[in-house]
């Protein structure tokens, strides 16, 4: 099995984890980056699950 198999279960959860890093930066403009890219990442981990 190779990595690109697991690729589509990598992406979002790479995602949700830079989102919930730049949502703890203490920064308003990073930490509203941050949580569009933890819901995003959310969705797209919903997404790919019932695939």
């Amino acid at each position: 099995m190779a990595l690109s198999d697991y690729l589509d279960e990598v992406e979002p959860v790479t995602m949700m984890l830079v989102g919930f890093l730049l949502f703890v930066f203490p920064e308003p403009a990073t930490s509203a980056l941050g949580a569009g890219l933890l819901l995003l990442g959310s969705a797209w981990w919903f997404y790919e699950w019932g695939r």
